[in-house]
């Protein structure tokens, strides 16, 4: 531009132009960081989860984990004795300060008296329905199907209102004892029905 306008070169623009640069380069590499922060916590969530999950095939359990939906993915099933079982895993960050609380009202989840966050029960539910669905057309019986949400790190209080709930927010921790001392609903040709019907699906959708 100084050749073809025959003017001196001006270190005024020159700067300004590297400094909207320098700023627009900062406020990216921030929101990439921050992402890369998500993504590595829900893959730990998804791992602490998955290894408490495993646990319960000793129980006799059918464990699934990433079921492929139509533009979603089920995190986990677990398909046990006492009943089906689709489960969402949220990862938060806990708190610098304060003991890691949630509380649960059976209809959303709130945090630090923060609003309450009801996204996680209307997804689990969808889930719920999906997997219910899937179950019965695949099979030609209905099975109910417990969802769930669980939230790594963190302590659940539920209010009165939550314990009537038909969703579960739990601890990872709490979840294997909550499914082990729940009354069996399933024989054990039915676990291996659904599992069966629900590994076959699987490998139909991921090919």
């Amino acid at each position: 531009m100084r050749w073809y306008n025959a003017t001196l070169p001006s270190p005024r623009i020159v700067t300004t132009f590297a400094a909207l640069v320098v700023l627009f380069s900062a406020v990216k590499i921030g929101l990439a960081l921050r992402k890369i922060k998500r993504l590595k916590l829900g893959l730990d969530g998804e791992k602490t989860v998955g290894q408490f999950l495993d646990h319960l095939r000793t129980g006799g359990a059918q464990v699934f984990h990433d079921i492929p939906g139509v533009g979603f993915n089920l995190d986990h099933v677990v398909i046990h004795p006492s009943g089906v079982y689709v489960i969402e895993t949220k990862t938060w960050s806990k708190p610098v300060r304060g003991a890691p609380t949630l509380v649960y009202d059976g209809e959303g989840i709130s945090k630090n008296g923060l609003p309450r966050d009801t996204k996680p029960i209307v997804q689990v539910r969808a889930a719920r329905k999906w997997l219910a669905e899937l179950l019965k057309e695949s099979t030609g019986r209905g099975f109910t199907v417990r969802p769930v949400v669980l939230y790594p790190g963190w302590y659940i209080e539920p209010t009165a209102e939550a314990k009537a709930s038909d969703v579960w927010v739990l601890n990872p921790k709490a979840l294997p004892s909550f499914i082990a001392n729940s009354k069996d609903q399933l024989q054990p040709d039915e676990v291996k029905l659904c599992a069966f019907h629900l590994a076959r699906y699987v490998r139909t959708a991921k090919d």
